[in-house]
């Protein structure tokens, strides 16, 4: 769901293992990239002369990817002003153990926050036809199955609310963790100088609808007032996501489509 650019997918990292070493990678891990890296642009060189000029320009765009990562491996480390995190061994990437996995995510993000490893981050719990079983919660079916229950189902719709209070609470632990850390160098806590974003890619599972897609914000923006409940009718989500740009001092004149976005972003405030 993330992009750098029209086309140009992020591919996500559903490992937690992974991610602590793209965060804290070791000395040994940089030279291994390193001697990768120096493979790759040989290789990328030699089929930029064999391809057509469209392929050349996204060959260029790898390229320049490639040089910006030989940069940040020769880049003096900085030394870490917190300890680093010790995640649990051996948690098995599988349906029953999303619990665990989110919490390591959701505990991860936090401290590349706290290192100002990164400012912006995301989190989705599997994709959008993941179909988790959340058997923790003592429902068998699938997530995604029961979402095209009618409402009139009563015991999915129960099944649901279950489901979605779970959600909730990792949103809520989210919250919590950036509550407790105080900001780095600042006043208040993290949570008070982040904005934590919740959504949905659907109005409503059972009809695909895109009408009332629910946003929850959490925590702390520029101009942005909390503890109220709002509703926009027929309001692109777009001009939402230009208000968070500019809440931040990002002022794009546009988020995506341009016709969406044509009356500028939300008055929040």
């Amino acid at each position: 769901m993330v992009y750098s650019g029209p086309n140009q997918p992020i591919a996500p990292i559903d490992d937690p293992y992974q991610m602590f070493r793209k965060l804290y990678g070791s000395v040994e891990d940089e030279a291994m990239l390193s001697s990768v890296l120096d493979s790759v642009t040989g290789e990328l060189a030699k089929v930029q002369t064999l391809v057509s000029q469209e392929d050349r320009h996204l060959l260029e765009q790898h390229t320049a990817l490639v040089r910006q990562l030989e940069q940040e491996l020769k880049a003096p480390a900085t030394p870490l002003d917190h300890p680093v995190p010790e995640l649990p061994r051996g948690v098995r990437d599988d349906n029953d153990n999303i619990p665990k996995i989110c919490k390591m995510q959701i505990d991860l993000m936090v401290n590349s926050f706290l290192a100002d490893f990164a400012r912006v981050a995301t989190l989705q719990i599997t994709n959008s036809v993941g179909q988790p079983r959340m058997r923790w919660l003592g429902i068998d079916e699938g997530h995604h199955e029961l979402s095209h229950e009618p409402d009139t189902n009563a015991e999915a719709v129960e099944k649901l609310v279950k489901i979605n209070t779970w959600y909730a609470e990792q949103v809520a632990y989210l919250a919590e963790r950036l509550a407790a850390t105080p900001e780095p160098g600042g006043e208040g806590s993290m949570l008070d100088n982040t904005l934590i974003v919740w959504t949905n890619e659907l109005g409503k599972g059972n009809s695909h609808t895109l009408n009332n897609i629910p946003f929850v914000l959490v925590g702390g923006a520029p101009n942005m007032k909390m503890g109220r409940a709002l509703k926009f009718d027929k309001v692109p989500h777009n001009r939402l996501l230009l208000s968070f740009a500019h809440a931040f001092d990002h002022h794009i004149e546009r988020f995506g489509n341009a016709d969406y976005t044509g009356d500028g972003p939300l008055a929040l405030a």
